[in-house]
């Protein structure tokens, strides 16, 4: 286990280090909106195509300049981003942030802070299932109009793209993201050349910094709104992983890399595509690409391709950090979590939520079979992430920050009044396959609100047969309950109430080790644990301790050798010697529970059954372990 101790300084990466990683995992999805987002603001919608006169180029370049500055730049690279729960980012951790600052809301008010922060966070395990398959669909179909010997082997190569992606997710996102920064970085450096080449030769672009531009040009072509909006919006979809993906590097990276090398990257190539068009309408077609000389569209293209592959890795990090939240929030059982980054609590690997949106992406590719067919499903899921943020917003302003009615409620309307536009128009997607993200959102939260309402129904349960730890200390003193030599480890929470799993021994053995060690464990929002905090011990008396153990982000947790380093030589602890007695609790439904709540109890029993062994978790040895099962009717 590693610690301060050792000698080794933590080294603390530098701005362009950190930058350059950030650039890899961040920025990618929203980095290659270039390909694909202001064709479609021209793209035929039915029978009426918006007419691509120089004043609409303008006024749609207008449109997507403005939807970044306003919706990236302002609301979340500068205020959203410091709305972070001890470093992490994303909507369940602004949701928790809100429920432990506003001590003063009422019952009702967290709960529903805490149904929002659901939805959010089950919306962007729906995108993370459909932005890596787009990416990579597009990215493969791209090189077989180069190649065209390889269009009958588009799904096959995604599949295996998909794979690699996948595969090297275990190495941790920062390490990922220094492979692939270099990569986007050479990639926003090109989208500002390429753009920058085009307005030199059309520069009456520049026009479209005013923001009259873009309201002239939606007043002038009201009738092509909905269609118009719903292809901007493409422009800023990525926007919500900088939230999600602030633990993994923190907020000046992400600044840095913002202003200094995305944003302007993004506005010199979407400026420059429609300079082009404007004098060569025939670009439509492919207006990215036809923006580069003839020799580069070919080493072009291949850029592309890796740059759309590496997008997805945004939403991939993000479900990461998301799911990490949702189990430290007890919204679901415990899984295997893996700390990659020695400086940074956010840098997760989740190998059960990697292997599960690696199955999802490869089953939408092989369905769909091109990215096409996929394009109704994008856009609905990340803006309704973005409206339940800001809706959220207001909360966290008021409760973390103090603002005023008036002042969190003026600036919250600002983001809404940009943000419901885009969601009327998304909603239009909404029978053209938008409706796969709600369903893999609906679904994931009706998972998560199964486990909330099976643990408070658990622990209602267990706390009306609880025994507070002074009553069983009042039987040891009088010798009611017989001792056996040895040392026995209870994991126990931090209430004053003895262990199911201890009730449970004295009720069937009916004896009890003459040293009890009553033991919590927990994870410090830090590296690793000081030797001051490591450990905290209670000598209650009778043979009975009350242990608090703590452990450093980048410790692992193997609590035998921590306890065997860390307590006094009173105990007598050896760890090859005690006994670890865990509970394992198998549940029954009561006979006046209805059909809906028989339902629930079934899935939060799978849930439970299949959720990370305390055992290999705390790195117990198995030879040790006694487990006590119990029935608990719900």
């Amino acid at each position: 286990m590693n610690s301060p101790s050792d000698g080794h300084a933590v080294r603390q990466p530098t701005l362009p280090a950190a930058t350059l990683a950030a650039l890899g995992i961040v920025f990618g999805d929203i980095g290659t909106s270039p390909l694909y987002a202001f064709r479609e603001c021209f793209a035929p919608h039915g029978i009426d195509p918006t007419p691509m006169t120089a004043t609409n180029l303008v006024g749609a370049a207008s449109l997507i300049v403005w939807a970044l500055i306003l919706v990236v730049s302002i609301k979340y690279v500068l205020i959203i981003l410091k709305l972070d729960n001890r470093g992490e980012g994303g909507i369940l951790a602004l949701s928790a942030l809100i429920r432990s600052a506003a001590r003063r809301l009422g019952g009702k008010d967290r709960k529903s802070v805490l149904l929002l922060g659901l939805a959010g966070s089950s919306l962007i395990y729906a995108d993370g299932m459909i932005t890596p398959s787009i990416s990579v669909l597009s990215a493969v179909e791209g090189l077989s109009v180069s190649a065209p010997l390889l269009a009958h082997y588009v799904v096959p190569l995604a599949v295996g793209i998909l794979i690699a992606m996948f595969a090297i997710q275990r190495h941790g996102t920062g390490k990922v993201g220094i492979l692939f920064g270099p990569i986007v970085l050479t990639w926003f450096v090109t989208l500002g050349v390429l753009g920058l080449r085009g307005i030199i030769q059309h520069p009456e672009v520049l026009g479209a910094l005013s923001p009259a531009a873009g309201i002239m040009f939606l007043v002038h072509e009201w009738h092509h709104a909905f269609p118009l909006l719903a292809a901007v919006f493409l422009a800023v979809t990525g926007g919500e992983a900088l939230y999600a993906d602030l633990g993994h590097f923190g907020t000046r990276p992400i600044r840095f890399g913002w202003f200094c090398v995305v944003f302007p990257g993004l506005v010199l190539n979407y400026l420059g595509q429609a300079a082009l068009l404007s004098y060569e309408p025939e670009a439509i077609r492919a207006p990215f690409f036809l923006l580069a000389p003839e020799y580069f569209r070919l080493p072009l293209t291949i850029l592309a391709t890796a740059a759309a592959a590496i997008a997805s890795q945004a939403l991939i990090s993000g479900a990461f950090s998301l799911t990490t939240q949702a189990v430290q929030l007890g919204c679901l059982p415990r899984v295997r979590i893996r700390y990659t980054s020695e400086h940074s609590i956010g840098q997760v690997y989740v190998p059960a939520v990697n292997r599960f949106l690696l199955l999802a992406c490869i089953v939408l590719v092989i369905t769909f079979k091109s990215s096409t067919a996929l394009a109704g499903a994008y856009g609905i899921a990340i803006i309704l992430t973005m409206t339940i943020t800001s809706f959220l917003f207001y909360s966290a302003a008021r409760a973390a920050w103090g603002w005023s009615i008036l002042k969190a409620g003026l600036v919250t309307s600002l983001f809404l009044l940009v943000e419901l536009p885009f969601l009327a128009a998304n909603s239009l997607k909404i029978l053209h396959g938008g409706w796969l993200p709600l369903i893999v959102a609906g679904t994931a939260m009706g998972l998560m609100m199964t486990w909330l309402w099976g643990r408070a129904r658990l622990y209602a349960r267990l706390s009306r047969e609880s025994l507070p730890i002074d009553a069983l200390l009042a039987d040891l003193k009088k010798g009611h309950i017989h001792r056996v030599s040895g040392t026995a480890v209870y994991m126990s929470g931090r209430g004053d109430t003895v262990p199911t799993a201890l009730l449970h021994n004295l009720k069937h053995n009916q004896v009890l080790h003459e040293r009890v060690v009553l033991l919590h464990v927990q994870t410090l929002d830090q590296p690793h644990a000081g030797p001051a905090e490591s450990l905290g011990h209670t000598d209650l008396g009778e043979g009975v301790h009350r242990v608090n153990l703590s452990f450093g982000f980048a410790d692992t947790p193997d609590v035998p050798e921590a306890l065997k380093a860390r307590l006094p030589e009173v105990v007598k602890f050896h760890p090859g010697k005690a006994t670890y007695v865990l509970g394992r609790e198998t549940y029954g439904v009561g006979k006046n529970a209805s059909a809906l709540d028989r339902v629930r109890l079934a899935l939060f029993a799978v849930m439970a059954r299949n959720a990370s062994p305390a055992t290999a978790y705390f790195r117990l040895p198995p030879g040790r372990v006694v487990e006590l099962g119990a029935q608990i009717t719900l």
